[in-house]
């Protein structure tokens, strides 16, 4: 018979029950890898059950048979994946590439003196007692996930099968900015066409275009990841790029005229999760004639659900090619926005299209200019602290500056420290999705 404790409060509905019981050690708790310790029965997790790996913070440590962490599975592996902090590029003295290392070694180079800061965003750094002939330099890799709004590219070292992250970049496309200016620009034409003024013949309608010319907010997408692809191979050794080839049928739009019906509302990834569903039911193989390695277009993202990875732009850069593990991602993304370097205008224009104020002729005032990097000390006041990010000059010195918190405004000129010189992109830094920092 089953004795309580008086004193034990249970609900007026059910019998009295004892709480799950919890196994005690057999051992005398001595040594501290034993599994028998002290504190062992006040960490005790009622309903708990070890061989499923459901033991709390009471499970045995080094020797001892430590069974999966809370959230083990799916979720648990994504947390425990290997995150680094995004490498330094190097130069020799000569201005040569050689292999990027690691933050801390780069800050030792630079107290010692042997290096000098060579740019800031991206962080490059440049030897001065070393070339690239005495150097052993093993290389680098470059993966591209375009897209149209956001571009991926990672940097990544690949040796037996297995990709290492080195850095990652986010690029912010304008192209939609792009395709909105020329429509409005298109508007101001077309109004001052038809508003009876004279002097101002139709313009010609069958004007011919070059051979692979390309629609201005498109031909950006295009030049965008190309340029950063010549700047990646000036700052680290590239032997190999990877580029995800994108699937967009555009000869649909011109060969048999516009689309209607069924081919208007159905693009050409209608019916794409029947179509994964075949290929794994046939091993990704042809169901007719039993053809292998044949380009499926699907191995980014295989790749990356193979290796538990969130989906985001750079870590599908990560992925893309014949990439057999990740065993390291980075931490932190580059996102470089595309925020052009200036305007040839000299007025701005109200919404009919007149001009309703001047711009000054000069662009640079004080020694800065419109996008520049700068760094900002602000000793008193209410804008007092530390401000680093893309500055907005204006002729009375009172300088704005676009920070990853926010714009704040009226900061003097003479609080300011240049960085880095506008080069068209703005510079901001966020954690990779999946990675948590404490």
């Amino acid at each position: 018979m089953a004795t309580f404790r008086t004193g034990q409060k249970t609900h007026q509905a059910v019998l009295p029950q004892r709480p799950a019981l919890e196994s005690a050690p057999a051992d005398t708790p001595r040594i501290r890898d034993e599994t028998g310790r002290g504190h062992h029965t006040t960490d005790v997790v009622p309903g708990a059950e070890h061989v499923r790996g459901e033991t709390g913070t009471a499970s045995p440590g080094g020797s001892g048979v430590t069974p999966e962490p809370c959230g083990a599975g799916e979720k648990g592996r994504e947390a425990h994946t290997r995150e680094s902090d995004p490498c330094v590029f190097v130069l020799d003295k000569r201005g040569a590439p050689l292999q990027p290392c690691h933050p801390a070694r780069a800050r030792k180079l630079l107290a010692k003196g042997r290096a000098v800061v060579h740019r800031h965003t991206p962080f490059v750094i440049r030897l001065k007692d070393r070339t690239i002939e005495g150097s052993e330099v093993d290389g680098v890799e470059l993966g591209i996930d375009p897209g149209s709004r956001h571009t991926g590219i990672a940097v990544f070292t690949h040796r037996g099968g297995e990709r290492r992250g080195r850095y990652a970049i986010q690029l912010d496309h304008r192209g939609a900015a792009i395709r909105k200016k020329l429509a409005q620009r298109s508007g101001y034409r077309r109004r001052r066409r038809t508003s009876n003024l004279r002097y101002r013949p139709p313009r010609f309608g069958n004007r011919a275009r070059p051979r692979g010319w390309l629609p201005p907010s498109l031909q950006h997408r295009v030049d965008t990841p190309v340029s950063w692809v010549d700047r990646l191979t000036g700052w680290a050794p590239v032997g190999a790029v990877h580029v995800e080839r994108v699937a967009f049928d555009t000869h649909a739009l011109s060969v048999d005229g516009p689309l209607e019906g069924v081919g208007y509302q159905q693009g050409t990834l209608h019916g794409y999760e029947v179509r994964e569903y075949l290929l794994a039911k046939f091993g990704r193989a042809c169901a007719y004639c039993g053809a292998t390695n044949a380009p499926l277009n699907g191995r980014t993202k295989w790749n990356r659900t193979r290796n538990r990875l969130p989906k985001s732009h750079t870590l599908d850069a990560l992925c893309v090619g014949k990439a057999e593990e990740v065993a390291q991602t980075v931490s932190t993304v580059l996102v470089a926005g595309c925020s052009g370097r200036g305007t040839y205008a000299r007025t701005r224009p109200d919404k009919y299209g007149f001009p309703r104020l001047r711009l000054p002729r000069t662009k640079r005032f004080f020694g800065f200019a419109t996008g520049d990097l700068v760094r900002a000390v602000v000793p008193k006041g209410k804008k007092a602290g530390i401000h680093t990010g893309r500055v907005a000059v204006r002729a009375s010195g009172s300088f704005n500056i676009t920070t990853a918190h926010g714009t704040v405004q009226g900061i003097n000129r003479r609080h300011l420290r240049l960085l880095q010189r506008a080069d068209g992109y703005a510079y901001t830094i966020r954690e990779e999705k999946g990675v948590s920092r404490p």
